[in-house]
């Protein structure tokens, strides 16, 4: 509909901050997406961007607008959504920000589960940070939110949330490999392989560092758990980890999982959340009641 592409090209110059760059994303010229941008402007009456050396940025005006434009392409997503629907064809896609944790075994697993009955429904998931994932929520840059203890945000709505121990890994011979469970301040005195301070994870790390007057010192710092994890194999290092990254047979072959002492740090919680008051497409809301399923499962194995 001509009307929602003129809103995408906004979308798109207002996340890239750059006409020049939305429009090699769009396959447009550069002046042809200009020409459409003051038209709109034209008519609202103000501008939406202002101009500058490098770039562009919202403009009070365009800080409002572009909110109506996010909500008017969610709303067409959702009625395309449920017109598809109606003819038992699921049709639609399904934006996600997730923790760095879930795309190692649980959303790919579920993912892929999903799509062998539903193969019209397409995906996009990014790695996210506990503030990461309200802004990607608000700003509808991601229908879900999948993340180890969010950001707390009025504008939020949690859906589902199971409790999560946080672990400790380590390589098979390392010395603390024996323990049954660990102190922070052991694990202070080996180098860390630490998730970056937006993630969940390291939030809780450090909060519950400071309480004990620790210093957990980041020897490598990534927010890629694959990237954290084959550390573990060169020198005697700790990295951390909730247990939904793990496979069924445990975290890595030659790599160990030693939970933390629940008195240094109570198990946080993994949540599944969206904007609060948004009417999510067909896709995205059944894929959340997918995930749901899928949490109360392993839940239910985690208690057993």
């Amino acid at each position: 509909m001509r009307h929602l592409q003129q809103l995408r090209y906004i979308d798109a110059v207002a996340r890239t901050g750059s006409i020049r760059r939305a429009a090699e994303s769009l396959a447009i010229t550069s002046t042809a997406l200009n020409r459409r941008i003051l038209a709109v402007e034209e008519d609202l009456g103000t501008p939406i961007f202002e101009r500058l050396p490098n770039g562009v940025r919202l403009s009070v005006a365009g800080e409002l607008f572009i909110q109506y434009a996010r909500q008017q392409m969610s709303d067409m997503a959702r009625v395309q959504s449920q017109i598809a629907d109606l003819s038992g064809e699921r049709r639609g896609h399904v934006s996600m920000v997730c923790g760095q944790a879930m795309m190692l075994q649980f959303l790919p697993g579920l993912v892929s589960r999903y799509r062998a009955d539903h193969p019209g429904v397409s995906f996009t998931a990014f790695i996210g940070g506990r503030q990461q994932a309200v802004s990607a929520l608000v700003d509808f840059s991601a229908d879900l939110a999948f993340v180890y203890e969010m950001e707390p945000s009025n504008a939020v709505q949690v859906l589902y949330e199971i409790p999560q121990r946080l672990h400790v890994l380590m390589a098979s011979d390392h010395p603390l490999a024996g323990k049954t469970q660990l102190r922070l301040s052991e694990c202070a005195e080996y180098p860390l392989a630490l998730p970056s301070p937006r993630a969940g994870i390291r939030h809780c790390l450090t909060v519950a560092a400071a309480q004990r007057s620790l210093t957990l010192h980041a020897t490598v710092e990534s927010d890629s758990a694959d990237f954290l994890l084959k550390c573990l194999r060169t020198e005697p290092m700790l990295a951390f980890q909730i247990p939904v990254a793990f496979a069924p047979d445990g975290p890595g072959e030659g790599i160990c999982a030693v939970p933390i002492h629940a008195n240094d740090l109570p198990p946080g919680m993994l949540q599944l959340a969206q904007q609060r008051g948004r009417h999510l497409s067909v896709a995205a809301a059944r894929f959340a009641s997918f995930i749901m399923d899928g949490l109360s499962r392993l839940e239910e194995a985690h208690d057993t």
